[in-house]
Formats: C-alpha cells, structure tokens, sequence
C-alpha cells in the first residue's frame, strides 16, 4: 500500500511540474509578442496603427472645414466715402433696392427695401430656416420670407472704416384672418453674405477662409 501511494505522488508531481512548465511557455510567447507589438520608433506605432504618427485612422480627413465667421463690424482700411459708395454698388448687385426714404448716406446709414427670397409654402418654411432661428412652433406655415438689409458706416479716421450690418428677417403666414409678416431672429447668414461681398469688391478677394460671395 505504501508502494502504490508513493508511486501515485510521484506521478502527481511530474503532472505539475509538466503543466507549470508549458504555462511558462505560453506567457514566455505571449510576453514576446507584447514585446514585438511594443517595439515602436518615433515614426512607427508597432501593431497599434489607430492613432498616431503610424497608419492611424483619421476621422476628420477629407472634411469641408466650418469657415470663420466674417467679423462684424468689420474695419475696412478704406476711406469713408468709397466704403459708401462700394455699399451702394453691393446693394444693387445683389438685386436689392435702396430706400431713399429710410436711408441717409451722410450719416452712414444705408437701408434697402424688404427683398423676398422665398415664395410659396413648399420651399418657404425652409428658405426662411436658413436665414432666420425657427422653433418648433414656427416650423411650419409659411408662404413668404424676405429680409431688410440694414447697413451702418462709421469712419474711424481718414483712411479707416468701420461698417456694422444688421437684417431684418420677416416671415409671412396666410392665415383665416389674411396675411401677417412675423419678424424672426436672424442666424447671422444673410448678413455674411453681404459682407463677404463687400470685402471682396473692396479688397479684391473673399475674407480669408471663405469662397467668393455669390448672387442671392
């Protein structure tokens, strides 16, 4: 009896030694592979190639980066009354009219008429939505948009000049008890692009970031 009970315990510490032995073989493969993956130089991420100066995956690659927004007021090193006169020509430009009436060059403030951009109730809510914050209540229900350019000229000394533009932006509903214009917010777009032209026929180019100012 003891023969065969020395016998199983010799057999039982041949077994462990045997399995610590290819435990260590595997974590000895492991740890060399973790050792290649982690032989890295300044330009090289080893196996890790998600970021990085190594073939990483960019995300923002190929994207229309967001333009700066055109400052406004915006300083022009312009004498005063080319600026005035530039703006008329903008103004005409961009198939707008001037109000006489509301207008008064001499003291800087030029003003055009409202000019409608959008007509009729399948394009409207959405043409107003691009020139106006709409909220949910609003969202729905309108026929007309137009908007009144309000531009303001202040000289800064002989040959610089500051010029602040602001827009009215009006949307029109027709409702059981006829139509009613609502003045809206404007998300800034409209008076952007007025200025991005303005900056371009002065300067000779598009404030910088952006494409040349288009037609409305």
């Amino acid at each position: 009896m003891k023969r065969i009970i020395g016998i199983i315990f010799v057999l039982a510490l041949a077994s462990a030694g045997a399995l610590a032995q290819q435990e260590k073989g595997v974590d000895s493969q492991n740890e060399r592979v973790r050792d290649s993956g982690n032989n890295r130089t300044p330009a090289d991420n080893g196996t890790k190639q998600d970021n990085g100066a190594g073939r990483g995956i960019d995300f923002g690659k190929g994207r229309t980066p967001t333009p700066p927004p055109v400052p406004n007021p915006y300083r022009f090193a312009v004498r005063r009354d080319a600026v005035i006169q530039a703006i008329e020509n903008a103004i005409r430009d961009r198939k707008l009219v001037m109000d006489t009436a509301a207008s008064k060059p001499d003291e800087g403030i030029l003003i055009s008429q409202p000019y409608t951009f959008a007509k009729g109730a399948v394009v409207a809510t959405s043409e107003i939505g691009r020139y106006a914050e709409l909220t949910e209540a609003q969202s729905r229900g309108w026929t007309r948009g137009r908007y009144t350019l309000i531009v303001e000229v202040q000289p800064i000394d002989g040959n610089n000049t500051n010029v602040a533009v602001n827009v009215k932006v009006e949307g029109r509903s027709d409702g059981a008890s006829g139509a009613e214009w609502v003045t809206l917010r404007s998300t800034g777009v409209a008076e952007e692009e007025f200025l991005s032209k303005l900056v371009e026929d002065l300067t000779g180019a598009p404030p910088p970031g952006r494409l040349p100012a288009t037609e409305p």
